[in-house]
């Protein structure tokens, strides 16, 4: 995966992500979406020839961006746990 900042202004922050598909930039987007962002999206103009960027507006996009990482993560943390149970028993 490859980040670059394609805008990054006071309440609006655009980042592209090479290497990623719709499976983490739609999770992403619905958690910016739950930290009640003023829009979070993603992006992909052409599934081949482009890269996807995920756009967040809110008043602070770089803390609503960065806590839907946050909380990608832990939800991916829970789901390994509860899984690593599930197949012990």
């Amino acid at each position: 995966m490859k980040l670059e900042l394609l805008e990054d202004d006071k309440n609006l922050l655009k980042v592209k992500v090479s290497g990623e598909t719709h499976t983490l930039l739609n999770i992403l987007r619905e958690k910016c979406w739950e930290d009640k962002a003023d829009q979070a999206a993603y992006i992909q103009e052409h599934p081949y020839i482009t890269e996807p960027y995920v756009v967040v507006r809110s008043k602070d996009p770089r803390k609503t961006l960065l806590a839907a990482a946050q909380n990608v993560a832990e939800q991916a943390k829970e789901f390994r746990l509860e899984f690593e149970k599930a197949v012990k028993k």
